[in-house]
């Protein structure tokens, strides 16, 4: 039985997750996976604190976040790469992420090339109403070795 493009983009997506150690740590899970499209969610965790009066999680662990769903977005692209890295990284912080929130990242590639995948996301906190961070990213796109020929 072969693997539906939805399936196989589900299985890349979690698989991509899963291999990468800084991912489990923070405790990464992976909502949805599309076209393109990735959703991650983070749990506030006390070893993700930045600030601990606050309560409120690290710029770090949200930066980190958005670029593992960046890189989740490409290998879920139905152009089908098989593996990516990050290039470059912009995060603009809007706002503090209200302590003891999820996080979730949603990252989308709006354009593909044989080398470069360009990608938008944003990270919103269990109140949603404004974005906690907003991301553009590029990302290296590897390609089987047939895709190339």
């Amino acid at each position: 039985m072969t693997d539906s493009p939805q399936d196989r983009r589900d299985r890349i997506a979690r698989q991509f997750i899963a291999a990468i150690p800084h991912a489990r740590a923070l405790g990464m899970e992976l909502q949805e996976v599309g076209e393109g499209r990735a959703v991650i969610a983070m749990a506030h965790a006390p070893h993700l604190v930045g600030d601990p009066e606050t309560g409120v999680i690290h710029g770090g662990a949200v930066s980190a976040l958005m670029d593992t769903c960046g890189g989740a977005a490409v290998m879920a692209h139905p152009a089908g790469p098989i593996g990516t890295a990050t290039l470059d990284l912009r995060i603009d912080y809007m706002r503090p992420a209200t302590a003891g929130h999820r996080i979730t990242a949603t990252a989308e590639v709006y354009q593909m090339t044989r080398s470069v995948a360009f990608v938008r996301a944003v990270a919103v906190d269990q109140d949603d109403t404004r974005p906690v961070a907003t991301a553009t990213g590029a990302f290296t796109v590897e390609w089987a070795k047939e895709a190339r020929a």
